[in-house]
């Protein structure tokens, strides 16, 4: 069974200033051709198919556009939603879209109900796991501890007791949206911490053919049976060296698997710039940037007379100007945000009160604050699904 994987469209987002919803649909135009001239026999989207939870008219009309070409394929699709998404809302119309042969899975009660799909092989299995946030769905699994792993072991639990009991050589593909252990993030990710741990170890997916996994934007192969398509667009400056792609997944008669990449559209290639005014402008290396979205990062000692006109000049598409003086670490002009980059919320609440009081927090005040930090997160999540 031929497999083509993608996940992360994040329909209705803007790329700093730029509206994306033309590359969009470009994408999806790319996908519709891509199933036919490859043969595919089943398309998975593993989660974030929306940016928000309320995502705009515009979004929501391409979305609609991209279910009626996927139908009018005949190809079978299996849609999870992901942590950007309203669960509730992605599934509405679940049971009609159904019998167009879009396939919605959006409820955390039915990890362990599969959409199964025949080839000449025989049955295969396909389990939905949409986005589990461990402090609303620790109930449905039975979990004390409101955690990534315990929530997505428990989901992989009841996956794995209900292929126990299908027939010999049913092989199975899993669609996740998580953060597993050996992925490379990026800026553009919605933070999914919980209790201080945002990933979960690839062996919770133990069991099963292949895990197509959502939530990180970079390709990535974790194991061979445990892969991330990535976004197929660009949403941060941190993705410039990303080759934006879908995989496609052969799963032959024993479940073994083979994959390749499929390049995705991409309206513009990502540069991300470094130094002076003066050498961002005369540098002859940089031509080739010349029509890429640039991110300046100008090292002036003194903020230079408008750096955004000139550099636009040279590089029209420039969309991101940032000034990082070359000083020494110790410099009291050193920024704040400087200072706090690449930090967590949870660590530059210790470094608060370190700052305050001359010691940092205890084990037990570390727990409050991350218990704090995830109470926050929560609420934020059930009012945003709710609005």
């Amino acid at each position: 069974m031929r497999l083509l994987h993608t996940s992360d469209w994040h329909l209705g987002r803007a790329f700093h200033r730029v509206n994306m919803l033309d590359a969009q649909a470009e994408f999806i135009r790319h996908l519709v051709t891509t199933v036919r001239e490859h043969d595919v026999d089943a398309v998975v989207v593993s989660g974030d198919v929306y940016d928000r939870a309320v995502p705009p008219l515009a979004a929501v009309e391409l979305y609609d556009d991209a279910l009626h070409r996927l139908a009018d394929l005949g190809v079978p699709t299996v849609m999870i939603s992901g942590n950007h998404d309203s669960a509730r809302r992605l599934g509405v119309g679940a049971g009609l879209i159904d019998r167009a042969g879009i396939h919605l899975r959006t409820e955390p009660s039915a990890c362990g109900t599969p959409l199964v799909l025949s080839d000449a092989h025989g049955d295969v299995a396909f389990y939905g796991l949409p986005y589990l946030e461990p402090a609303l769905v620790k109930g449905e699994f039975g979990v004390e501890k409101a955690g990534h792993e315990t929530v997505l072991a428990a989901a992989m639990d009841r996956v794995r007791a209900d292929l126990a009991i299908r027939a010999p050589g049913t092989r199975s593909v899993v669609l996740a949206h998580a953060f597993v252990t050996g992925g490379e993030a990026s800026d553009s990710e919605r933070d999914i911490t919980v209790g201080g741990v945002a990933a979960v170890p690839a062996g919770v997916f133990d069991g099963v053919d292949y895990t197509a996994l959502g939530h990180l934007h970079g390709c990535q192969t974790i194991t061979e049976r445990v892969r991330y398509s990535g976004s197929p667009l660009p949403y941060s400056f941190s993705e410039a060296d990303h080759r934006k792609t879908m995989w496609l997944v052969d799963l032959d008669a024993t479940g073994a698997v083979t994959a390749e990449r499929l390049d995705c559209p991409v309206p513009r290639s990502l540069a991300r710039l470094r130094g002076t005014l003066e050498h961002l402008l005369a540098d002859p290396a940089l031509a080739r940037h010349e029509e890429a979205w640039v991110e300046a990062t100008l090292t002036d000692p003194v903020r230079p007379a408008d750096p955004m006109a000139r550099l636009a000049e040279r590089f029209p598409h420039t969309l991101s100007l940032v000034f990082d003086p070359e000083r020494s670490p110790d410099d009291p002009d050193a920024t704040y945000a400087g200072r706090l980059a690449g930090r967590s919320d949870q660590q530059i609440a210790e470094d608060f009160v370190a700052h305050v009081r001359g010691a940092g927090p205890d084990e037990r005040e570390q727990g409050v604050l991350r218990d704090a930090f995830d109470a926050v997160r929560a609420d934020e999540t059930v009012r945003e699904v709710a609005r």
